[in-house]
């Protein structure tokens, strides 16, 4: 039978915060009994972040009694089958490439407003604001991520999608456009542009998360059709002063 947890030590996470760190996916309601061998697997490090799969009540109520740990994100999932978007006269903006060279109008762009790594103290203490712009740095030059980028008339970057494909599926990573420009409609541009080459590779749902308290991109995403698929309440534990 499987386990209805896993424990995943998180080597990026480690060296980036100088502190070890784990994660523990609680994918079905988990028995008070198993608690005992959950909690010594956390005791060995110094922070855990505690993924509880659907917000599935018992597993909330245990996290609370067992562990020290806070609630920190509600992650919402979105899910898409693809379709023919007609494109916009704008479309013609876009560049979709994998081994994209690093670029500064893009990295710039990777201050998120709703995020744990900030919004949990003791992450952002230890540099939690940069962590989307490591992310979008270690994207670059990989064959396996790929970059939708919206240019203006002067080859000046509006926006960007960056998403992956894993088992069939797309995943959208991340998604910014620029506050400076004013541009409209760029987010819309650059989804319909990625659901048209999805649909030429023949890749049939767009799966994507953001946060709860992310209402604009919660409704962003319904309005380009996707649908919600689940909750993951995210805890975060620690076992050191945060």
């Amino acid at each position: 039978m499987e386990s209805p947890y896993k424990i995943q030590k998180l080597d990026w996470d480690t060296s980036f915060f100088g502190i070890s760190c784990a994660k523990v996916i609680l994918s079905e309601p988990v028995q008070k009994s198993d608690w005992k061998q959950i909690k010594h697997e956390i005791n060995n490090y110094d922070f855990v972040s505690i993924v509880n799969e659907n917000s599935e009540p018992l597993n909330a109520q245990y996290i609370g009694q067992e562990t020290n740990a806070f609630l920190s994100d509600v992650n919402i999932q979105f899910e898409k089958k693809t379709a023919f978007e007609q494109p916009s006269k704008e479309s013609n903006s876009i560049v979709i490439s994998s081994m994209m060279e690093e670029n500064d109008e893009i990295l710039k762009l990777s201050d998120f407003g709703f995020s744990k790594f900030v919004e949990d103290p003791g992450l952002r203490s230890r540099g939690g604001d940069q962590v989307y712009y490591e992310w979008l740095r270690n994207a670059f030059n990989r064959q396996d991520k790929f970059f939708a980028v919206d240019y203006d008339e002067k080859k000046s970057v509006n926006g960007y999608l960056l998403y992956s494909i894993n088992n069939r599926k797309c995943v959208i990573e991340l998604i910014a456009v620029s506050r400076d420009k004013g541009a409209k409609g760029v987010g819309t541009r650059l989804f319909k542009a990625l659901e048209n080459w999805l649909l030429n590779k023949g890749i049939e749902v767009i799966k994507v998360g953001t946060q709860l308290r992310n209402i604009g991109a919660i409704n962003f995403y319904q309005k380009m059709g996707c649908k919600q698929v689940a909750s993951h309440q995210i805890y975060h534990n620690w076992n050191i002063n945060p």
